[in-house]
């Protein structure tokens, strides 16, 4: 019996990962064949002929590479500065008392649930004052701060003992030494998933950047498929390249910290 439970376990999990696999290879294939054999009915999994025309022109006719740069440094940064912001902001929500500190709580989670829909506008008029539209700036400057990401480090730091800062507070530690050196490291778990949920959220980010940036070489990846889909519509090959090309990082990224990305799952559930 146990046997049989175990065995339907595994078709399941296995069921289930064909099902979501199954578009990214099928866009795999589908970025080595040739456009009439994209178009040809009946169709096949396989390319009969196995090309790579797509992956270059989309790596010589595009400045591809400049936005990938742009990808990956709106994202890096941002990334860095929310993992700062937000254990600066759970160390003081969870360690410091004053007036208004519920209150204040109260409004950092508020924030989590309004939809960027609803203060795009007004973001986008606070970037026109300040003169970053159309830059990097527009794509890190709203996001340095997140409601979600302090929300998260408050529950761990709260766990940590008050009697371990007291200690470090008469010994003689500073309160930027006591961050640093015992809420940074108590809390590297929490850190970690945070950096990686950012990470992906503004690697996939696309209308704000399609708001905010004008200048085609200033593109990040999810634009430059627009750029393909809509300039080349008719080069599915090209297109299905791209999109495979853009993929590939998040792809290495999760498989890379894919144990840091399941415990801050079941981390951020269980807080």
């Amino acid at each position: 019996m146990k046997k049989a439970v175990k065995i339907g376990k595994v078709l399941i999990l296995v069921s289930g990962f064909l099902i979501v696999a199954f578009p990214f290879f099928w866009c795999l294939m589908l970025s080595f064949k040739s456009n009439a054999e994209i178009m040809s009915i009946p169709t096949t999994f396989f390319p009969s002929e196995w090309i790579l025309n797509g992956y270059k022109k989309v790596l010589t006719e595009a400045p591809f590479l400049k936005w990938l740069w742009n990808s990956i440094f709106s994202s890096v940064t941002t990334t860095a500065i929310v993992a700062l912001t937000s254990c600066l902001g759970g160390y003081i929500f969870g360690k410091f008392k004053f007036r208004g500190k519920n209150l204040l709580f109260i409004c950092v989670l508020a924030t989590m649930m309004v939809p960027f829909q609803v203060t795009m506008i007004p973001t986008y008029l606070i970037c026109s004052k300040l003169h970053i539209l159309n830059s990097m700036s527009a794509l890190i400057i709203p996001y340095m701060v997140s409601g979600f990401g302090i929300f998260l480090c408050r529950q761990f730091v709260e766990n940590i003992p008050n009697e371990v800062i007291e200690a470090a507070r008469i010994d003689g530690a500073g309160e930027w030494r006591i961050f640093f050196g015992i809420v940074i490291q108590s809390i590297r778990p929490a850190i970690a998933a945070l950096c990686i949920f950012i990470f992906m959220g503004r690697w996939n980010d696309y209308l704000w950047p399609l708001v905010a940036l004008i200048d085609e070489e200033k593109m990040t990846l999810p634009l430059a498929l627009n750029f393909f889909n809509s300039s080349l519509l008719t080069d599915y090959c090209t297109s299905m390249s791209a999109s495979v090309l853009v993929m590939i990082p998040i792809i290495a990224i999760y498989f890379l910290f894919q144990k840091q990305f399941v415990e801050g799952i079941t981390m951020t559930g269980i807080k």
